[in-house]
């Protein structure tokens, strides 16, 4: 029998982070520039988002989230690099993508603001 700390866990419980849904914003520094993008859910470990194009993935990109402040308080701006780890259409007449991406460069500050922010929203 395997021993439950080894195990390989599966779906959902495979996220060693919890992440919580976001409406924000997000710029991508790509190739080509600056491209606007909308956030779908945040983690200490990466992002998901929708963009009207498709990247590759493996795609190195920097990042600039405007995570939403509390009522009275300004948005938190994180920026950091990553990579695409998934990229796909939302719908086949819809062209948009959803996004994700490993946070590979982002300081300890903008990870523990990321924390803060999941946790006020669980």
């Amino acid at each position: 029998m395997e021993h439950p700390e080894t195990r390989t866990p599966t779906g959902r419980e495979r996220r060693a982070h919890p992440r919580a849904a976001c409406d924000g914003t997000l710029t991508l520094e790509l190739a080509d520039g600056a491209h606007r993008a909308r956030l779908r859910d945040v983690s200490r470990a990466g992002i998901c988002f929708y963009l009207d194009r498709p990247l590759a993935e493996m795609t190195l990109l920097g990042v600039r989230i405007d995570l939403p402040g509390r009522p009275s308080e300004p948005p938190v701006r994180i920026q950091g690099r990553g990579v695409v780890v998934r990229s796909l259409p939302l719908a086949r007449a819809v062209d948009h993508y959803e996004i994700a991406v490993f946070l590979n460069e982002l300081g300890e500050d903008e990870r523990e603001s990321l924390d803060a922010f999941v946790a006020s929203r669980g």
